[in-house]
């Protein structure tokens, strides 16, 4: 396990592994995310909204309509069991 001291004004080394691991260099930010009470968990925050461009792409599918998203939004919604989705025309 990796530890690290901090300092009296508050900075912390982030140890050579886990700047490794995450893919960290200078001037990385990174995103402290609560789990519960004193549990968090430390969430690089290196890409670009540019790097999830085409993400989602798929050669050869036609897109659907909004109509056709809504119906599909709505079967999923119904096979997950929610309750008080409106059905609007």
């Amino acid at each position: 396990m990796t530890t690290a001291t901090m300092t009296s004004k508050g900075q912390i080394t982030v140890p050579r592994d886990v700047r490794e691991d995450l893919g960290l260099v200078a001037g990385s930010k990174v995103m402290f995310v609560k789990l519960g009470p004193r549990d968090y968990r430390i969430v690089a925050r290196t890409g670009r909204i540019e790097d999830l461009f085409g993400i989602l792409h798929r050669p050869g599918q036609r897109p659907l309509t909004i109509e056709e998203m809504n119906e599909g939004i709505a079967e999923a919604a119904a096979e997950s069991g929610m309750r008080g989705v409106r059905n609007e025309p």
